[in-house]
């Protein structure tokens, strides 16, 4: 099942993806379930906006894939390597990154995005997917000289605009038969099976809740394959996940 967040007729709302149409829901899913309306709503009439904005955190695995590790000139960590994205670097489909004045060089990650739908505390490996809502589609944008240089991430990671989500989220997603692949400006820098991920789903969701209670709606971004690299103001970056969907931004400068 694919559940949107949308704008229509000034309202937000969300709904449930039937074809060309939304099947509006009466409230936010994760807190109040799957009642509809009855009314349906075409897509067409619709702006999609990131499909959850997390209560807490955004919580984000680093060097997740061997080769991503090895391109960023490091060994691939033996735990789940963890940082935090501020809730206010989230934007939706078709917004843009804002490139800040700080940084010189900002670098794009696409990955796999997980959506807590319960409190998890504690979770072992084995219960995970009982907490886990759905799945949709991120990218960390990166202040890569500024990361580099403060030397912890969370500045470079955590500017505004720096986590688009979207387009939907999809709840009934099998990971081990996706493949993520980024476009730059319409060409492929980054495609891989999710399979290579070193930590598994079930693995981060209990790493992280072992850290520090997981909230619904909060979001785990699950690292990013081999291939990353600059962008500018003007290129327009394409994430997609078979059997979630394609998110697409644009870039400008602040």
């Amino acid at each position: 099942m694919k559940i949107a967040r949308f704008s229509h007729r000034d309202a937000i709302r969300y709904g449930i993806v039937d074809d060309d149409e939304l099947v509006e829901l009466s409230g936010d899913p994760i807190f109040a379930g799957l009642e509809t309306t009855g009314q349906r709503i075409p897509l067409a009439d619709v702006a999609l906006l990131a499909p959850v904005i997390p209560r807490s955190k955004v919580v984000c695995v680093g060097k997740n894939y061997r080769a991503h590790a090895e391109e960023m000139g490091g060994e691939a960590p033996e735990a789940p390597l963890l940082f935090l994205k501020p809730n206010t670097s989230v934007i939706g489909p078709g917004d843009a990154i804002v490139r800040p004045p700080q940084s010189e060089r900002t670098e794009y990650e696409g990955e796999l995005a997980v959506v807590i739908g319960r409190i998890a505390k504690n979770v072992a490996a084995e219960q995970a997917s009982e907490y886990v809502f759905g799945y949709t589609v991120a990218i960390d944008a990166t202040a890569r000289d500024i990361q580099y240089a403060d030397g912890q991430w969370t500045r470079g990671k955590g500017f505004d605009t720096f986590c688009p989500l979207g387009p939907v989220i999809e709840t009934e997603f099998d990971v081990a038969a996706g493949r993520l692949t980024t476009r730059l400006n319409g060409e492929v820098r980054q495609d891989a099976p999710l399979t290579e991920m070193i930590h598994s789903v079930p693995d981060i969701v209990a790493y992280a809740s072992s850290a520090f209670t997981l909230l619904p709606g909060d979001v785990i971004l699950t690292g990013t394959p081999a291939g990353v690299g600059p962008f500018v103001a003007g290129d327009a970056l394409e994430v997609e996940v078979s059997g979630i969907g394609t998110l697409r931004v644009g870039v400008r400068d602040a």
